[in-house]
């Protein structure tokens, strides 16, 4: 579903080959370690942590492989590589029913080497007819929330929105392709809300802090297959985590 990040829906649209699984696991330990080392490596008190370990888990990333990261983070690590978590914005030229337009973007990364990682994002952008800009210039069109992905069937899906709300959702919104209900919540109530909804028996696929844009815009089918160009390099740079954008 357009707008939200990459992971939000990849276990539903297809699988991950052997050929990729290693990039994921490396995508996913990073941000592991980056939580370890900024709040301890207890997922039952940090919560960032225990986000992070639960993507992992969804993706069948190994015990070891998760400790290790975590190791890392807390210092445990042997190779005392500093790793930094970077956001990026940068916008996507094109045309709209009412004129002239952008599609936004926000790209979240992880590296040991930011001064490559910018370097190779910006070239990216520039290639796929994009721009990178400075921090603020795009950001302001986006808020930053907390985002739970409840697998839903449609005649199901009045009494999960109802559900959310009475669990905390400040807003919903149903993929219908997908069977995905997303729930956002402030990030301070992310956690209770779900908590909530897993006591409730709603199947939790994803839940994390995301860059929710304000509105969408709609793009032509050519602008939408650029985009989708462009977006599928961004996400297979080894260093970003996820792409959002406010493409409608």
């Amino acid at each position: 579903m357009s707008g939200h990040s990459h992971w939000a829906g990849i276990k539903h649209r297809k699988g991950i080959n052997d050929a990729k699984r290693a990039k994921v696991f490396t995508k996913l330990a990073r941000p592991i370690t980056i939580a370890a080392k900024e709040g301890g490596g207890n997922p039952e008190t940090n919560f960032k942590l225990r986000l992070a370990i639960d993507k992992a888990r969804q993706y069948n990333m190994p015990r070891e492989n998760i400790d290790r990261a975590i190791e890392r983070g807390t210092g445990g690590g042997k190779d005392g590589i500093q790793i930094d978590e970077l956001v990026y914005e940068g916008f996507l030229p094109c045309r709209q029913a009412g004129g002239p337009g952008n599609v936004a973007l926000i790209i979240k990364a992880s590296t040991e080497n930011k001064n490559r990682t910018v370097s190779e994002v910006k070239s990216i952008l520039t290639k796929g007819g994009g721009k990178f800009v400075p921090t603020g210039s795009v950001s302001f069109l986006f808020t930053e929330v907390g985002e739970i992905a409840l697998e839903v069937q449609k005649e199901k899906l009045e009494t999960a929105e109802l559900s959310a709300i009475e669990a905390g959702a400040e807003d919903t919104e149903y993929d219908e392709a997908e069977n995905i209900l997303f729930v956002y919540t402030p990030i301070s109530t992310l956690q209770t809300t779900q908590e909530s909804l897993a006591k409730s028996g709603y199947t939790i696929t994803s839940a994390s802090i995301v860059y929710r844009p304000t509105e969408r815009i709609a793009l032509s089918d050519t602008d939408r297959a650029n985009y989708e160009s462009l977006l599928e390099k961004l996400n297979d740079h080894d260093d970003v985590d996820a792409v959002y954008d406010n493409a409608g």
